[in-house]
């Protein structure tokens, strides 16, 4: 159940910078996992293109459709997390036209129901950027490694290394702040220019593999869990192995099964008067005439 407080707002993020409070964010791709990391206390979550990973099983970002987040976003929206719901941008809806980008944005905002956006870039994207602000919806960055970047970057790999690097990314951190971004991630860059790129901005920034020097962190929810066998990045801390409870779980249920001790007298009723209200519907059957099956 989630915990009932106040609705938070996008004004957290920058209320958090100015006290120098951390923010804590989470991926959800689901209104149970919006419901877990609203209950939580979650001050935000991110529906993350990580989806095409985690949930529809490619083998990186790249695959994720305006539809897929949508679909995804929409599900989050529904458990009323009760805190801001960021959508990220997928590949390819923010590479052409900017109109084309605010049509995308404008269906995660009318038809999910998010409050935000997320995309990748500096300056490169200035220009949909200014427009997606022009709409009336508000826009997070991402600097570092920016994972729709993989075939550039000839992989996943550690961004900002050396003066130069590290200087163009603090350049571009700059950039998004005073292009009216409201927040930025910092992904996988040396924790001493997350720190300094952090202490510089007027914005918060939110890490992940960045160190601590950052205004807030992000995990991938299956991560966090331990849901997911794939990719296993250094800064990956597995708070949980549910994974691997889950499948035990799930052989006893095989085991009982097979052993015809499952399902047992407290698991039968004997009429359908014993089903709870809605319960029927929810097993697919109709009403008092029709048996559930």
């Amino acid at each position: 159940m989630v915990a009932k407080r106040r609705p938070r707002t996008l004004d957290i993020f920058a209320r958090r910078k100015r006290r120098g409070e951390k923010l804590a964010l989470l991926t959800a791709y689901d209104l149970t996992s919006a419901r877990i990391a609203a209950s939580a206390g979650v001050d935000a979550i991110l529906v993350g293109d990580s989806l095409g990973m985690v949930v529809l099983g490619h083998e990186n970002t790249l695959p994720v459709t305006v539809d897929d987040v949508l679909h995804h976003s929409a599900a989050v929206v529904r458990a009323r997390p009760g805190v801001p719901v960021i959508a990220d941008m997928p590949y390819g809806s923010f590479h052409l036209d900017p109109a084309l980008t605010v049509e995308s944005a404008l269906r995660l905002v009318k038809e999910a129901g998010v409050q935000a956006v997320k995309l990748e870039g500096g300056r490169n994207r200035a220009e949909h950027i200014a427009a997606l602000l022009d709409a009336e919806i508000p826009v997070m960055g991402h600097l570092g490694l920016t994972p729709q970047s993989i075939h550039r970057f000839g992989g996943y790999k550690v961004q900002g290394r050396g003066g130069e690097a590290a200087r163009i990314l603090a350049d571009e951190a700059a950039f998004l702040a005073d292009a009216g971004c409201f927040s930025l991630v910092l992904e996988c860059i040396p924790a001493p220019l997350a720190q300094a790129v952090s202490e510089a901005s007027p914005i918060p920034t939110i890490g992940i593999g960045a160190g601590q020097g950052c205004d807030g962190q992000v995990l991938v929810f299956h991560d966090l869990l331990g849901l997911f066998d794939g990719l296993a990045p250094r800064f990956v801390k597995r708070y949980a192995e549910l994974g691997r409870d889950a499948t035990a779980a799930v052989t006893n249920y095989v085991d009982e099964v097979r052993s015809g001790t499952f399902p047992g007298p407290e698991h039968v009723y004997d009429d359908d008067k014993d089903l709870g209200p809605g319960m029927a519907g929810y097993l697919g059957g109709g009403g008092k005439d029709e048996p559930a099956s």
